[in-house]
C-alpha cells in the first residue's frame, strides 16, 4: 500500500489511492460507523434548544475501543469518577456525533472522488476536509490499535510489527500501520 498524502496544487492535500486501498479505508470508516452507532433522530415536535442540552451517557463504554474513543476525563479515585460522569453525560452525545461526521466525511470524500485511467482514486480535500480526515484516520487507528492492544512497551510493539504471515492479526497490523503513514503526511502537509 503506497497511497500517502501530498500537498494539494492549489492548497490543501492529495491523495491518489489505488482500488483496494480506497476499499479497504472506506470500509474502515464504515465499520467505525458501526462501532459508533446511529446518531437519534430527533422528534419532529422535539424543541432544537432541549436537543442541544440533552443528556448522554454517564458510565463509560463496555467495549474497549469505545472506551479509548470516549476515554474519562478525570484519573482515578471516587471524585474522579463523578466527575467523569458528569462531564460525560455533557459531552459523549457531541463528541460522538463529530466522530460520526469525521468518518462520513472519509467515506463520502472517497465515494465522490474522481479515479484516474487506471481506475485509482483522486482525492483532494480543503482545510476542512484534512482537519475532518485527520479526526477519523486518528479514531481508526485508536480503535485498530485497542483491538490490536498496541502498548507504550516497546517490546510488545516488536512482537507486533514482526508478525507471522499466517497471524490472524497481521494484516489489521498492516492497516494500523498504513493509517499512521496516511496519518503522519497529512499532518505534514497540513502544517507546512
Amino acid at each position: 500500500m503506497a497511497g500517502l498524502f501530498k500537498p494539494a496544487r492549489h492548497g490543501g492535500a492529495a491523495l491518489t489511492l489505488d482500488p483496494v486501498e480506497a476499499s479497504i479505508l472506506r470500509s474502515l470508516a464504515v465499520q467505525m460507523l458501526e462501532l459508533l452507532g446511529p446518531e437519534d433522530e430527533p422528534a419532529e415536535d422535539e424543541d432544537p434548544l432541549a436537543r442541544l442540552f440533552a443528556e448522554g451517557p454517564s458510565k463509560a463504554p463496555d467495549d474497549p475501543a469505545l472506551a479509548r474513543l470516549f476515554p474519562d476525563a478525570y484519573g482515578e479515585g471516587e471524585d474522579a469518577a463523578e466527575f467523569s460522569s458528569e462531564f460525560r453525560r455533557f459531552t459523549e452525545n457531541d463528541l460522538r456525533t463529530r466522530k460520526r461526521n469525521d468518518a462520513l466525511a472519509l467515506v463520502r470524500g472517497i465515494d465522490e472522488a474522481g479515479t484516474d485511467r487506471k481506475g485509482r482514486t483522486e482525492l483532494k480535500l480543503d482545510k476542512d476536509d484534512c482537519g475532518r480526515w485527520l479526526g477519523a484516520l486518528n479514531d481508526l487507528r485508536l480503535t485498530l490499535g485497542t483491538r490490536l492492544e498496541v502498548s507504550d512497551d516497546p517490546e510488545e510493539a516488536e512482537h507486533l510489527y514482526r508478525l507471522p504471515e499466517d497471524d490472524p492479526r497481521k494484516p489489521l497490523m498492516m492497516a494500523y500501520l498504513w493509517l499512521g503513514g496516511l496519518q503522519e503526511t497529512l499532518i505534514e502537509v497540513v502544517t507546512r
